[in-house]
């Protein structure tokens, strides 16, 4: 369950060792952004030692969504009095600078974890470490498909959705995916059948109108040459500069697609029942709001219709 999607390395100072100087910053500071696991325990004592390793793995593949605080008892006696440790190993769970819970005894890996789920769950969710592992790849896979490593933003889009089948974000992500690899038939099959908890999540907007764009073009595919001729013999053939502009768009020339339907905007607005200025409104769907050629397009629309 807390087995990370990323191969990013753990933050250094996920596990520390504390002592009465450092105990304020490292334990009451440091739960004030997220829990502290404080683990007493004594390093040659085996109970403790299998225990710390299963703490010492859960608060590295959290991501610094929790943090382990060890100390040793022989070293650290005052604390341990201060806190009432009876027996080790000895774990509680610091948030907001409090304890919030504790458990005595070397539990089994899987015990471990259930009981630092509901710790979290205690403190509102702070720091879930499974929910920053899943965002944290989330956005591997998105940077990984702008990046046009369809394959990898692939396996980790599959990965998410292996274990959370309704996880709206990794469905549309391999619905992107099968776009970019040219499978619209696919995506489309994929897309109409979305499991019902998500088939209407927002996330599948952008998807839904890339998906009719790429459905779109593939009629266009090949063309370019020809439209390209056809525009040198008659610059104002709004059909020609229309079919290159998706043509563009299949051969991933975004930019050049977005020019040619300003083009059109440009000098016959209103051609074709506004045609062009509504493949450009379907572009910027499928780009995403905060797209930096739709900001740049956007504005220059605008120029062009209220000038």
């Amino acid at each position: 369950m807390f087995s990370s999607l990323s191969s990013s390395p753990p933050p250094p100072d996920a596990v520390k060792d504390v002592t009465l100087a450092t105990f304020k910053a490292d334990v009451l500071e440091a739960s004030k952004q997220c829990v502290v696991l404080v683990d007493f325990w004594m390093p040659a004592h085996p109970p403790c030692k299998q225990l710390t390793s299963i703490l010492e793995k859960l608060a590295q593949e959290s991501k610094g969504a929790v943090k382990l605080a060890k100390i040793d008892i022989d070293k650290n006696q005052q604390i341990a009095q201060q806190m009432g440790v009876q027996s080790v190993p000895s774990v509680f769970a610091f948030f907001q600078a409090r304890p919030v819970d504790a458990f005595a005894g070397a539990l089994p890996e899987a015990q471990v974890k259930a009981w630092l789920v509901q710790r979290l769950k205690q403190t509102g969710g702070a720091g879930d470490p499974e929910k920053a592992g899943l965002e944290t790849a989330l956005k591997q896979a998105a940077d990984f498909l702008a990046a046009k490593d369809i394959a990898t933003a692939h396996s980790i889009y599959a990965d998410i959705l292996d274990m959370d089948p309704v996880n709206a974000s990794a469905y549309a992500g391999l619905v992107r995916c099968l776009i970019e690899q040219g499978e619209s038939a696919k995506a489309r099959q994929m897309l109409d059948s979305a499991p019902a908890e998500i088939a209407k999540d927002k996330t599948f907007a952008p998807v839904r109108a890339a998906l009719e764009l790429a459905e779109q073009a593939g009629q266009t595919t090949g063309q370019a040459a020809e439209l390209e001729a056809k525009l040198a013999q008659n610059p104002d053939d709004h059909q020609a500069r229309f079919d290159l502009a998706l043509a563009c768009y299949a051969a991933g020339k975004r930019e050049r697609a977005v020019d040619e339907l300003l083009e059109i905007v440009r000098h016959a607005r209103s051609w074709n029942e506004d045609a062009a200025r509504k493949q450009l409104v379907k572009f910027f769907e499928a780009f995403g709001v905060m797209d930096p050629l739709t900001v740049s397009a956007r504005k220059r629309l605008s120029s062009l219709l209220f000038s």
